[in-house]
């Protein structure tokens, strides 16, 4: 959750999807960096653990937890369930998505 875009995008192939809740679609970790740091003042992630499903062309890492931080205007949350699914091939991630409740709990507030 440190948002260096830059060394993230080392990890990454060049044309990677980047798809996050409500189906915004980013093909740089600079744009995902960007749309958090507009939702967020800051966010940080709990791991609660990675389960990683191999297979022959591709490996799929799901990485859950919950998040925590505050919002734009410094109100602090925490329990905000997340889910990143990773598809890895040829030892770089090709797509990311992500999923969490941070949708419904702006709505709820």
């Amino acid at each position: 959750m440190r948002p260096d875009p830059v060394a993230a995008a080392a990890f990454m192939a060049p044309d990677v999807r980047i798809v996050f809740t409500g189906g915004r679609l980013f093909g740089h970790p600079g744009e995902a960096t960007a749309f958090n740091a507009a939702r967020y003042r800051w966010v940080k992630k709990r791991i609660l653990r990675n389960d990683v499903v191999p297979g022959p062309e591709e490996t799929v890492v799901y990485n859950l937890g919950t998040l925590y931080g505050e919002w734009p205007d410094g109100t602090p949350f925490e329990g905000n369930r997340y889910v990143d699914r990773f598809v890895i091939r040829g030892g770089v991630i090709v797509s990311q998505e992500v999923w969490n409740d941070s949708a419904e709990r702006i709505l709820s507030r």
